[in-house]
């Protein structure tokens, strides 16, 4: 039985500690000072420090947020600059994979496009910037809520309950607020997964990643410190779960089948996981008194990279709407202020969701006349430098309506 307490109140309550979770709490509080209360309730904050295995792409856009927020020189260390990008395309068993598109790794003079940084690195550092600024940190989840015209009743799961003006949730793409919310998701699963492990090998990769598209799905190496490198490799469900199962010497085989020897002998240096992939989007991005951010708004093919680049613009976005309502002395729960957020983010997924199933559609198959005319065009990328300028700005997220924190701006 869930044990009764009185409301507490507080200015934002937060379901999710994640890196958009927490980058939103820090953003709110360093922007309108310690009197705006923001709580952070995630059952996965009683896991500290974290345990994530898994490795990200921080664009430049999304790097200059943390800078923004005073995060970004606690994980510089750890964090492997992108230093240039080659994109070849071939079947599994071909003897040679010419290189068909290759990228200078700097956005600016001396500013990579990307860093590789692993998550439970940066994960330690945003709670521990929160818990220096104050932040309610809770290692609970949010249970259930209910909207009124000024103030929104949110209750955890160990029964606490929070009196707010607005409740984000941050709780990733199986949302539990997005769902009780009401908000429906449009999209579709693929019949693929990534799988996702970190691999040592014997020589210097230099900063390089590289992306070999294969007929079952890309297949990524993206460098991190030392010797090593994160490995995204899509297959189709049926065959990941196979590739996951296998003995180690098995599985071994086929990885090293895909990613060559140019590094010297491969070692599996983590675990190997298996994450279904899909695109869904929300059809609301806000409801009464309640926004999503991230996952829980959207849910992009992990072709280009750019699916944590995104949900981090959600968090640059809507800390810029309600920390100009919150200066005005507007209630930041109001819905002039949240379509504010939503009218900033739907275009922009919406475009990307479109871009990341078409790139997904046009090279994950056994076509020899698609291979023909995307290996064309990636050859005319290749040769003309203003082009292959605009898809680096994109890929680092300078394009578009771009919010303050992504520009490395205070709110």
């Amino acid at each position: 039985m869930k044990k009764a307490v009185s409301s507490q109140r507080a200015d934002v309550v937060i379901g999710g500690a994640g890196f958009a979770g927490l980058a939103l709490a820090i953003a709110l509080r360093q922007a309108l000072g310690e009197s705006f209360t923001v709580v952070v309730a995630d059952p996965a904050l009683a896991q500290v420090p974290s345990k994530d295995p898994r490795a990200t792409a921080i664009a430049a856009a999304a790097r200059r947020l943390f800078e923004a927020i005073g995060v970004w020189e606690t994980v510089a260390p750890g964090a492997q600059p992108i230093l240039d990008m080659v994109v070849t395309d071939s079947k599994l068993d071909d003897a040679v994979r010419p290189t068909f598109l290759t990228f200078g790794g700097e956005v600016e003079a001396g500013e990579p496009f990307a860093h590789m940084i692993e998550n439970r690195h940066l994960i330690d550092a945003l709670v521990a910037k929160a818990q220096e600024l104050g932040i309610d940190l809770r290692a609970t989840a949010v249970d259930s809520f209910e909207a009124a015209p000024h103030s929104i009743v949110v209750t955890c799961a160990n029964g606490e309950t929070l009196q707010a003006r607005l409740l984000v949730g941050a709780d990733g793409a199986r949302s539990k607020v997005r769902e009780q919310a009401g908000i429906v998701t449009h999209g579709w699963n693929y019949d693929q997964s990534a799988i996702v492990t970190t691999v040592a090998h014997e020589r210097e990769h230099n900063g390089r990643a590289e992306e070999h598209f294969l007929p079952a799905g890309p297949f990524a190496i993206l460098p991190l410190t030392g010797n090593r490198v994160s490995i995204v490799w899509t297959e189709s469900n049926r065959d990941a779960e196979r590739m996951i199962a296998l003995p180690d010497e098995e599985f071994h085989t086929e990885l090293e089948k895909r990613f060559g020897l140019h590094l010297g002998d491969l070692k599996v240096a983590g675990p190997r996981k298996a994450f279904p992939l899909g695109l869904f989007t929300a059809r609301d991005f806000i409801a009464e008194r309640l926004a999503l951010v991230g996952d829980a708004a959207h849910v992009i093919h992990p072709i280009a990279g750019q699916g944590l680049n995104m949900g981090l613009r959600d968090v640059a976005a809507l800390a810029e709407a309600i920390a100009d309502a919150a200066r005005l002395g507007l209630d930041i729960g109001a819905t002039d202020v949240l379509e504010r957020y939503q009218r900033w983010r739907r275009f922009d997924t919406m475009t990307m969701g479109v871009a990341t199933d078409g790139l997904n559609k046009l090279f994950s198959n056994h076509s020899d006349v698609l291979r023909l005319a995307r290996d064309v065009g990636l050859g005319v990328v290749e040769r003309i430098p203003a082009l292959k300028k605009v898809f680096i700005r994109e890929a680092a997220g300078f394009t578009g309506d771009v919010p303050k924190l992504m520009r490395g701006e205070g709110v």
